[in-house]
């Protein structure tokens, strides 16, 4: 999993990123809001571990900018004991679980375990980007008509539409339409998916794109 964590006491956001780089996680840490703020809005993650008290700009604002751009990415907020109003304000905002501090690793790293183990099912059955409809479960895109999609075609989509606008590398590709089985395919394969999604998406007569060369990135944009 990729994960953004915005912590700005340089002691705790050390200890927490090494832990987690050493169980094999891909960090990402920034020490304010507004850098999460900005890396949210340019990469594509699987967590974001927010601080509530940070400079600049504090995470339940930062959360707020991120949610009102649409990004569903699963937040987690850090809290102190004390900040009960805050814990409220940042569930209110969009936050998807808290822990408060001081918190064990082992707690953070099960929480994270339990995300990841649901990482490869997407949360919503049905999912929109402009003049796409698409529905998960019966895989089924739809725009002026619509068309069947297989099942790697359904994650891929639905992965590029809870991401529009963040460049995709075929990495994160095979990480999420794959899932377990993502080192028995290679960047042919998401390009052979990537082919056939945009001969469907113009099929329907969709003014939705999917941008990017053979190898990536690759973007969903209008």
């Amino acid at each position: 999993m990729r994960i953004l964590l915005a912590e700005d006491e340089a002691q705790l956001a050390r200890v927490l990123k090494l832990a987690m780089t050493n169980t094999g996680y891909q960090v990402d840490a920034v020490d304010n809001g507004q850098k999460a703020v900005e890396l949210a809005q340019k990469n594509a993650y699987d967590v974001m571990i927010l601080d509530i008290m940070m400079p600049v700009k504090d995470g339940v604002t930062a959360l707020k900018e991120i949610r009102a751009r649409g990004d569903r990415t699963y937040v987690i907020m850090l809290t102190a004991m004390t900040e009960v109003d805050d814990r409220v304000n940042g569930l209110d905002a969009g936050a998807d679980d808290y822990i408060t501090k001081p918190f064990s690793l082992k707690e953070l790293l099960a929480r994270l375990r339990s995300r990841e183990r649901r990482s490869s099912r997407f949360d919503d059955r049905d999912l929109q980007f402009k003049d796409l409809a698409l529905n998960s479960e019966e895989q089924v895109v739809e725009s002026h008509n619509s068309i069947s999609l297989t099942r790697e075609e359904t994650q891929m989509l639905a992965y590029l539409i809870l991401n529009a606008g963040k460049q995709l590398s075929a990495s994160d590709l095979r990480h999420h339409v794959w899932g377990a089985d993502a080192t028995t395919v290679d960047d042919e394969d998401v390009w052979i998916t990537i082919s056939y999604l945009r001969q469907k998406l113009q099929s329907i007569q969709s003014t939705t794109q999917i941008s990017g060369a053979k190898g990536g990135p690759y973007t969903l944009k209008e």
